[in-house]
């Protein structure tokens, strides 16, 4: 198990965990080499023991390392340190595309262009190195605060001239996603890859998936078999050549998509030019339900005794005639009796039709009066549905809803108000507060996110991310427009300590959370000894709790040292040397005498 604090290969501190998948766990994690946050992805303990899942997560790094493309998270190191095999990626700060859409419902035009442009450019350069992702979706794909994306999780990723597939090659990725060819159990190609794209273009304009279900084989009957909705009944401000390179990216039959990622992302380019904006609606050269038909190749009759083939003769023709005319009355029978069964019969017997009645604002008991009154049966499971509006244990709507004619002696389901929808809040102390906010603003909560300044209480705080405390106390119970505030740090900038002393600097890390390393390097010019003339992070950057900074301090350089040492002995010699003179000058002078 990873745990905060851990180091993996002695190099790799271990931050937080970021997310959680079915073969690996996602951390942020601190390069102690490097001075650097980084992504690590650590294949989970239980799988580590599978050799399949191991070439599979090491599949990963082959696929990924082998790219570079500003749309797509760089690749940094792949190893195993004591049975945990790891892959160190570029760490993304930002949120996903699914999380921007929960928060925004769907994007701009412009926005919306955009970011499929950066993701055509992505997928072109994968293609050009013979990479299908095969797993496109909003939930890989993070996109950071001035808008750039990064394309995620290469882990299912396949090079096309892979030989060896394993069981769960055949139909992979989200389901909301997934192109038909893929469904089917058909493989991928590059195509595949379009066709999600395509999708994720509808939902960022529409902010609705076009095909759902209760379950994943519905959706992904409804991906094979039924066309796009039309995204001008969810924005009708969208231009008919933008829809037109959805419908060409999620044709059905790939041979009407796109050929390439690189096309697609040239048709994106010109999409609203003046004289494509009103274009003609996108009509595919090949049948969307193209089936594969094989004639089956009746063997000749052969001569027994030469083995030459010899034709069938005039009176097989005639009983295969004969054959085929009964065959036709018989067909002609059953279809008369189906038309019977399907369209005569039940028009005879056909029960009148009834208008579900309008039931809402009452008990339970009245409306279930009301309905068995009109003719119609009510389900004796009746649903439940928290309602700001309606009050509690009455009855919200119907389904089918009132109004709606249908058969006397249908079902009808009532749904009953629960009253207004309470939710318990957790301790989301030490949680991302981007994620957080997102799960509070769901609940329609207001958030206010309060900064405050660091100091020596908040060291053990990492980044400025991270929630510190709450209004609302663990265990609260709110509703829809009760407010909240989430205490985090403020982030703070690095002074300019040109020319100041270490304690100076050492006051001030205390107080900001920040680790500093000293060097010492010789000057010459006096003035520098003992100040900071040098610092590893400029003047003006940002300071998260727990980063690291290096300052280099003046020390008296050992040449003038030695200068130094020079001058004194000559000032001592001199010294001695007038000492001399001077005893000299004493001494009697005899030599008149």
């Amino acid at each position: 198990m990873v745990t905060k604090g851990q180091k993996i290969n002695n190099r790799y501190e271990i931050i937080k965990s970021i997310g959680e998948g079915g073969m690996a766990n996602v951390y942020l994690a601190y390069d102690t080499i490097l001075d650097r946050n980084v992504a690590i992805k650590v294949l989970r303990g239980d799988l580590a023991n599978d050799e399949k899942f191991v070439r599979r997560f090491q599949r990963e790094a082959l696929s990924a390392s082998s790219l570079s493309h500003p749309n797509i998270v760089a690749m940094y190191d792949v190893g195993e340190d004591d049975g945990l095999y790891y892959i160190v990626m570029e760490y993304v700060e930002g949120k996903t595309l699914k999380q921007l859409l929960k928060k925004r419902g769907s994007l701009t035009l412009s926005e919306c262009i955009d970011i499929m442009l950066q993701l055509t450019d992505g997928m072109a350069h994968a293609h050009d190195s013979y990479i299908v992702h095969r797993d496109l979706k909003p939930q890989n794909i993070m996109i950071e605060d001035d808008g750039q994306i990064k394309i995620t999780d290469f882990g299912i990723a396949m090079a096309l001239n892979s030989t060896q597939l394993t069981q769960t090659n055949s139909v992979m990725g989200s389901v909301h996603y997934l192109p038909p060819e893929q469904a089917a159990g058909k493989g991928t190609t590059i195509k595949s890859d379009i066709y999600s794209m395509g999708i994720i273009f509808y939902e960022l304009l529409t902010g609705e998936l076009p095909f759902k279900g209760d379950s994943a084989v519905e959706i992904a009957l409804k991906q094979m078999k039924e066309p796009l909705p039309d995204v001008h009944k969810l924005n009708n401000d969208i231009p008919q050549s933008i829809e037109n390179i959805i419908l060409k990216a999620t044709a059905k039959n790939p041979k009407n998509r796109y050929d390439d990622a690189k096309s697609m992302h040239n048709d994106l380019l010109t999409a609203l030019n003046d004289d494509r904006i009103n274009e003609e609606p996108y009509v595919y050269q090949y049948p969307e339900n193209e089936v594969d038909e094989t004639t089956k190749i009746m063997k000749p009759i052969n001569d027994e005794n030469t083995g030459i083939a010899t034709p069938i003769t005039d009176e097989k023709e005639k009983k295969s005639n004969k054959l085929i005319i009964a065959l036709s009355i018989i067909a002609g029978v059953i279809i008369i009796a189906l038309i019977s069964v399907f369209f005569i019969i039940p028009s005879l017997t056909a029960e009148s039709d009834v208008k579900v009645p309008d039931v809402s604002g009452m008990t339970v008991s009245k409306a279930e009066s009301t309905l068995e009154k009109a003719g119609l049966i009510v389900n004796s499971k009746i649903e439940e549905v928290a309602s700001e509006k309606v009050e509690k244990n009455r009855i919200i709507k119907t389904n089918p809803k009132a109004g709606s004619t249908i058969k006397e002696g249908s079902k009808v389901t009532l749904y009953k108000s629960t009253g207004v929808k309470t939710y318990e809040l957790e301790n989301y102390v030490n949680m991302d507060i981007d994620e957080v906010k997102t799960i509070l603003e769901e609940m329609g909560l207001k958030v206010t996110i309060q900064e405050i300044e660091p100091d020596a209480t908040t060291c053990s705080v990492i980044g400025q991310n991270l929630i510190i405390s709450q209004s609302l106390d663990e265990g609260s119970e709110v509703k829809s427009g009760d407010e909240i505030t989430l205490i985090v740090l403020k982030t703070i900038t690095f002074p300019d300590w040109y020319l100041q002393t270490e304690d100076v600097v050492t006051t001030w890390a205390n107080n900001a959370c920040v680790t500093v390393t000293t060097n010492y390097q010789e000057v010459t010019d006096e003035n520098l000894v003992g100040k900071i003339i040098t610092q590893s992070r400029p003047n003006g950057s940002t300071v998260k709790n727990n980063d690291s900074v290096t300052i280099t301090i003046g020390k008296k350089s050992s040449i003038n040292n030695t200068d130094d040492n020079e001058e004194n002995e000559n000032t001592e010699k001199d010294d001695t040397e007038n000492t001399n003179e001077n005893e000299n000058s004493n001494v009697p002078n005899n030599s008149k005498e």
